[in-house]
Formats: C-alpha cells, structure tokens, sequence
C-alpha cells in the first residue's frame, strides 16, 4: 500500500495576498509540509539521507488546480498520498478546510528524480530502501 498521509494546518496573515486570500504560490508550501511529514512518516529523513548515501531528490515537476482560496486563519488538512516510487517519486495532493462541508481548496502534484550528490548525476530508479518505505 502506498504512503499517505494528512497534516492539520492553519493559514498564517502572512500567507495572505492584497486579496485576502492565500497567495497562489503558498500552496506549494503547504504540498511541501505535507511531503516531509509524509517522509518522516515512514522513517524518512531526506536531509539526512544526502549526508548518508549521497542522494538529494529534488521536485521536477509540480501543477497546482486552485478551487476554492483559503482565506486568514482557515484552518484546513493537506493530504499527501504517493502515487509512484519506482523511477520518480510522485505525489498527489489534496488541501480542504476544515469545514462542516470539508471544502476542497486545491489539489495538485509533484515529482522528484533520484540524484546522486554532489556529482549531480540523475538516477534512473529511486533507491530501494526509499521505495520499500513508501510502499512499491
């Protein structure tokens, strides 16, 4: 089964646009502290595994679709659930308030190639002690 993961959040003031809304930009924030805490979830720590075993795995590719904004204070849940961990780590992404509805705000992806560091050499399959962690 692959890894999931959701994380309670609250949109910070400064998360905030001339709009009162959130920035457009702030939701790959949120996708990214739902990333990490879904890694450390699984015993991952990716900081450490650069220092270790010479691997950095940096985002390639990430969309957002935004449905409805978050506004100051919101408190919402961002889920993040892996969806492939073979040769790329892909993630899908999910933010709704935590509302009576649980109103979906904004979904979106990401990918992240294996590199070995500091060559900066890209892998063509992510390590299997990452992939067995993330359940593939």
């Amino acid at each position: 089964m692959s890894a999931s993961l959701e994380i309670d959040m609250k949109v910070a003031f400064h998360d905030l646009d001339p709009l009162q809304i959130v920035w457009h930009g702030n939701y790959l924030k949120y996708f990214d502290v739902a990333r990490f805490a879904l890694f450390a979830s699984v015993g991952i720590d990716l900081y450490q595994y650069m220092l270790t075993e010479k691997y950095v795995f940096p985002v390639t590719r990430s969309a957002v679709k935004h449905i409805m904004p978050l506004r100051a204070f919101d408190e919402f849940v961002c889920r993040a659930t892996v969806t492939e961990a073979q040769y790329k780590i892909a993630m899908k992404f999910e933010i709704r308030k935590k509302d009576a509805e649980r109103t979906i705000c904004a979904r979106g992806t990401s990918e992240q190639l294996a590199v070995r560091f500091p060559e900066m050499e890209m892998e063509f399959a992510i390590p299997d002690d990452i992939r067995t962690a993330l359940g593939f």
